[in-house]
């Protein structure tokens, strides 16, 4: 049975082969200039310790924990530098052998360690010249003999080739990383995009940006709004799973980009049920909050003209209507749930009011409380329906019908809605082309001389 290695094992065994290569090189110098005859006992004994000095270090290596490791590491490059001083001192300086081991000494700590590395390494490498020159006393004749240049170069050569092999594969493994990294960055962001759709954008954010704290329970003044398709269930049993899936998709498709359009919260779909919120996030005041909860509400009613027809063409005989209604008032916003699944979402009467305004309203009808009247009626023209009775409060509450934005009625009137037995209109003409008015302008004469006509005919 084969026992994994570790990255400790693995640097440990990189190390080892780099100090042998240099070890290497080193009594490959001392041997070549060793005169035969008389042995010298200090460049012998040198050799030895060369060879010993590799291979005690790669023992130790394997047996220290890794996070000790780094810092004895240290003390093993600065045993380097020293004994390449002292070899330095026992062959004279000879003057190749000393710029090539100098210029590796040089290479490896500016490899390994940068600037600090350096200076340390050179300090020993200076320690260990002084060391071999007491213990030695060299000739002080920078020698240049074949056979000292050759060992010292083919050794040397030889390290600096098996460094250049070590860091070429070592960028190629970065590389492969570096792909594989860009890989996964596009799969994270994709799956963070198909999560921030099933996500509130406060939820998201906080989420996001590591602030899970911003949910925390809290009282917010709020707009909350609901809305739902009238007799909706009752055309489920009618229609077909993928035609009503269709269906119901382009609906919460155009009403969220509405919503997104005046700056709300979809805080949940509930069916073809949806509730938002305004005034949580990217709160621009209570009164600005209100004005735009219902302008969006406005919006979606006339955008509902438009699906109505998109939808008979289809088939759909039977015209779809939302009702809506609309509430502000104070409410807890906050995460509740169990440890296992959270939601993030409003509670309180306020929101309840909201819902059971949106129950009592007819199809096509907004209907708001007192509360959001009050901010909203010098921007919005609004019809008073006196007091209903809603289920969860004990006295009847006060209700108004949104009609439209003022500045959409009198002179500046853009967009004209009637329906009568017979008849049926809707004409928005900030939406209408310009090459499309004259066909506009000649339908409505059109309708008009046929009306004219049947009347004096009568």
């Amino acid at each position: 049975m084969t026992t994994p290695t570790t990255p400790n094992d693995q640097n440990a065994h990189f190390q080892f082969y780099f100090r042998a290569l240099f070890c290497f090189a080193a009594a490959g110098t001392l041997a070549s200039g060793i005169n035969w005859n008389a042995i010298s006992p200090l460049r012998a004994g040198m050799m030895v310790l060369l060879f010993t000095y590799a291979y005690g270090v790669f023992w130790a290596s394997k047996r220290i924990p890794a996070p000790k490791l780094t810092k004895v590491a240290r003390w093993f490059h600065y045993g380097d530098a020293s004994l390449a001083g002292i070899v330095l001192a026992l062959i004279n300086f000879s003057l190749l052998p000393s710029i090539l081991f100098v210029t590796m000494i040089q290479f490896n700590a500016l490899m390994d360690g940068g600037a600090k590395r350096w200076a340390r390494d050179n300090t020993a490498l200076a320690v260990g010249a002084i060391i071999g020159i007491v213990v030695h006393q060299p000739n002080w004749v920078l020698s240049a003999q074949f056979e000292i240049s050759l060992a010292s170069l083919i050794g040397i050569t030889t390290y600096f080739c098996a460094s250049a092999v070590y860091t070429y594969s070592q960028m190629s493994e970065l590389r492969q990383q570096n792909t594989q990294l860009q890989s996964a960055e596009k799969q994270h962001k994709m799956r963070a995009y198909k999560l921030s759709r099933y996500l509130s954008p406060p939820v998201w954010s906080a989420i996001n940006r590591g602030q899970e704290q911003a949910l925390q329970t809290e009282r917010k003044r709020l707009s909350i709004f609901f809305s739902d398709i009238k007799d909706f269930s009752q055309l489920s049993e009618e229609l077909e799973a993928e035609t009503l899936t269709e269906l119901l998709n382009s609906y919460l498709t155009e009403m969220s980009k509405i919503v997104s359009q005046y700056g709300g919260t979809i805080d949940k779909f509930m069916g073809d049920g949806i509730m938002v919120i305004f005034g949580d996030h990217d709160s621009k005041g209570l009164k600005s909050d209100a004005l735009r909860c219902i302008s969006m509400s406005i919006a979606m009613r006339r955008r509902m003209k438009v699906l109505q027809q998109q939808w008979f063409n289809q088939g759909i005989k039977k015209p779809l209507q939302i009702r809506m209604g609309i509430n502000t008032g104070y409410c807890t916003v906050g995460t509740f749930g169990t440890n296992h699944h959270l939601d993030y979402t409003v509670l309180g009467t306020h929101v309840n009011l909201a819902s059971r305004l949106e129950s009592a309203a007819s199809p096509g009808e907004i209907l708001i409380s007192y509360e959001t009247c009050a901010l909203v009626k010098d921007t919005v023209m609004c019809r008073d329906k006196g007091e209903i009775s809603v289920k969860g409060f004990s006295h009847p509450v006060k209700v108004y019908q949104v009609i439209d934005l003022r500045r959409e009625l009198g002179k500046g009137q853009s967009y004209f809605e009637q329906n009568l037995n017979g008849f049926s209109m809707h004409m928005d003409l900030s939406s209408v082309r310009n090459y499309d008015r004259e066909r506009v302008i000649k339908s409505l004469q059109d309708a008009a001389d046929a009306l004219k006509e049947k009347d004096s005919v009568c």
